[in-house]
């Protein structure tokens, strides 16, 4: 019925691109958390390891933990860990990314009671995208921990706020500087020094000489980096389908959908198709906002989306029950489909309703 086709070749692809835009040396962070951006994480994952992946990364330590539990041997960075799962990612094997010194000290007290020591952490700087880390002023602070046994600092990082913004970007290049300032007092302080890393996907098109040591890819390895320039250059993994499972004939005049939401202006027809805001697909796609595809015509989607279904005007498309309705593939992208009810891929394809089969192509 709906079914979300993931095609392996196109994140082969993908993979490949970003290595070529990187230093031999520096490695590559495949960020597979919100079950790898509405995917699979579990086929990303696997994928991204036999193309041979430096690290993966999740959000949270239950997302490692489902990974380590697939057979996933690799490390596994944990961006958000919080308190009341840090024993489990010790038992997972998984590594920490320390973000505040309530996280931090949660953390080295469990260790200790542990007789752990060398456990491998990283930390993370908040250097304007305020929403998770330590400030640059605790520095010392954080660096004074660091001479306890029980960690093995792996590396350091921090996050651009706006990395797809048009270059010079006063707030990415106050965030640069913060983070070399940062860079310089670890490095002084660590022997080995750790690694560093401030790329996201779209950093790494944008921001090529800030690579430092790793980079991070999420998005990108689906085949977005949030510029039609740099979008180009990659291929989108996944297809969304659905099918006509009713056609109405309705009136000039007639109302289609929840509280009246369309009135036909004219004779037409009336597609429903089983995919609502249940599955991914929100309100703010209604009312002639998005559109569909069926035998390679545009079919707008009409009045209100409701939870299950929602209904397109087929009046100048040809079909019939049962056919193919396709809401984004490698030509009309999620990132399409998304703009069109003021969304981005990312929202898009990490809503996608878990009714929705996946289905894997190598």
């Amino acid at each position: 019925m709906n079914t979300l086709t993931l095609h392996l070749s196109h994140l082969d692809h993908n993979y490949n691109c970003i290595r070529e835009k990187i230093n031999s040396n520096t490695q590559l962070v495949g960020v597979v958390k919100a079950e790898g951006y509405g995917s699979s994480s579990v086929h990303f994952a696997r994928r991204l390891v036999d193309l041979g992946v430096d690290y993966l990364a999740v959000a949270y330590t239950e997302e490692g933990q489902e990974l380590r539990n697939q057979g996933i041997t690799i490390p596994i960075m944990v961006f958000y860990p919080l308190e009341n799962s840090l024993e489990a990612l010790i038992d997972s094997c998984l590594e920490p990314c320390l973000y505040s010194q309530t996280i931090l000290e949660g953390f080295k007290k469990i260790l200790l009671q542990k007789k752990i020591t060398q456990y491998p952490i990283h930390i993370k700087y908040n250097t304007g995208l305020n929403r998770l880390g330590f400030h640059p002023n605790q520095s010392d602070w954080v660096i004074h921990q660091m001479e306890n046994n029980c960690f093995q600092l792996e590396s350091v990082y921090s996050h651009l706020a706006a990395s797809e913004a048009e270059r010079p970007s006063l707030l990415c290049n106050k965030q640069i500087t913060l983070f070399e300032g940062i860079r310089t007092k670890h490095s002084t302080a660590s022997s080995p020094s750790p690694k560093f890393h401030l790329l996201n996907s779209s950093g790494v098109f944008n921001y090529p000489e800030c690579q430092y040591d790793m980079v991070r890819c999420g998005i990108a390895l689906h085949g977005f980096a949030n510029h039609p320039e740099w979008d180009i250059q990659l291929k989108p993994v996944s297809v969304l389908e659905s099918i006509v499972t009713q056609i109405h004939t309705v009136k000039k005049g007639d109302f289609v959908g929840y509280d009246h939401g369309w009135n036909a202006p004219q004779d037409t027809q009336i597609a429903t198709l089983p995919l609502g805001h249940a599955d991914g697909i929100g309100r703010h796609f209604g009312h002639h906002q998005g559109s569909v595809i069926i035998h390679g015509q545009m079919a707008p989607i009409v009045g209100n989306v409701c939870m299950d279904l929602l209904m397109v005007d087929v009046g100048s498309v040809r079909c019939k029950e049962g056919d193919r309705v396709v809401f984004f593939n490698p030509s009309h992208t999620a990132s399409s489909f998304a703009k069109q009810g003021n969304s981005i891929s990312y929202e898009l394809l990490t809503g996608l309703g878990s009714r929705i089969k996946r289905v894997v192509r190598a």
